[in-house]
């Protein structure tokens, strides 16, 4: 494990990086300024109290200007530098200052959290003697710590994709995948599938997590409701694609209702008709 001091020293680097940066930033100032004022009228609110805790210094995206994305990239650089080295303190550092420094890409905040989420606790059990000596409770409660976190860093990120459907997809993943909680894996897909952009398999995966849970009434409930909305063949002259199609697997959902009926018995009479 790196000392602390050389853990951060990447930081330090990028530090400069951005002193020179912001110093070329003024220089364009004057002509970077309308174009700046329009895209910050199509972006959320700017977490500026964010950044400056987690730079410590007085530097804020306003100095960074238009230099903002490039100063990204390179700290995400530098966070898959000390991921490579399971180094979790300066990991977890770098996740939230590159989110700080500009949160407009998605890739970020997804990868971001499931480094912390899915390969951190792996890291603190390898550091404790790993999974073989390590008690199901510890182990338990490093996932739920973990999880936590990544929770929370994934909430955050709604303040800057209010109406995203993969940050649902994310936070169901983690209760899913590493909390084992059905429930609320099943009520994040659902939140997921009711976003504009949602992709088709979290209206289909929402009703599956919800047969594990023994609510197969609202299951059934759910797809019969969904399988009118799918689109069933493709239609260029209203924009449906052939991949569109595919990717809805209207004839795979229509398959789970048939399912359905005979689990709960529905008479042939009330059977569902497409």
């Amino acid at each position: 494990m790196k000392s602390n001091l050389a853990a951060f020293r990447p930081l330090w680097a990028g530090l400069l990086v951005v002193v020179v940066l912001t110093v070329a930033g003024i220089a364009v100032r004057p002509f970077e300024q309308p174009a700046w004022e329009f895209v910050r009228s199509k972006q959320p609110a700017l977490k500026l109290d964010s950044l400056q805790g987690a730079l410590g210094q007085g530097v804020t995206v306003g100095l960074l200007g238009g230099f903002r994305a490039i100063v990204a990239d390179f700290f995400w650089i530098k966070t898959n530098s000390v991921w490579e080295d399971n180094d979790l303190p300066a990991t977890q550092t770098f996740i939230k200052l590159v989110t700080a420094i500009d949160p407009r890409p998605l890739y970020f905040w997804q990868n971001g959290s499931r480094m912390i989420a899915y390969d951190m606790p792996n890291w603190r059990i390898s550091a404790e003697g790993g999974y073989d000596k390590v008690p199901q409770t510890r182990q338990r409660q490093i996932d739920e710590q973990q999880s936590a976190v990544a929770l929370k860093y994934l909430n955050e990120a709604f303040g800057h994709h209010p109406d995203s459907a993969l940050l649902y997809v994310e936070i169901a993943n983690v209760y899913l995948n590493r909390l084992k909680d059905t429930a609320s894996a099943a009520e994040a897909y659902r939140k997921a599938s009711l976003q504009a952009n949602a992709p088709y398999y979290a209206a289909r995966i929402y009703p599956e997590l919800l047969r594990k849970l023994g609510r197969q009434a609202e299951a059934y409930a759910w797809l019969k409701e969904l399988y009118p909305k799918l689109p069933k063949k493709a239609d260029p002259a209203k924009g449906i694609t052939e991949f569109q199609v595919d990717s809805a697997m209207a004839p795979v959902v229509l398959e789970r209702i048939r399912e359905l009926e005979q689990e709960l018995n529905v008479p042939d009479a009330e059977y569902f008709k497409p």
